[in-house]
């Protein structure tokens, strides 16, 4: 399952849960202005803007919710298999 960090008043954020909705694709949420470790965890990798998409504890894509959009329309995901992404 995706992981996907996010922000208050962040419109990629929103965009990007609408996106992953409309695809049936099941996501955690995580508030990094509610999570403090997570806030820290995503600095430390880098990260400056939201969202950002891990899974497995590894970077799902890079360029948040553009990065995701680009990964979905490249790999023509298949709405029979969202749940393995």
């Amino acid at each position: 399952m995706i992981t996907m960090y996010t922000k208050n008043n962040c419109g990629f954020c929103m965009m990007a849960k609408g996106l992953l909705n409309n695809k049936g694709i099941e996501y955690t949420e995580i508030n990094i202005e509610e999570d403090s470790e997570a806030y820290e965890f995503l600095i430390s990798e880098g990260h400056r803007t939201m969202p950002q998409f891990y899974k497995d504890g590894e970077l799902f894509v890079e360029g948040g919710f553009q990065g995701l959009k680009d990964h979905l329309d490249k790999e023509n995901i298949d709405t029979t298999q969202l749940g393995t992404i």
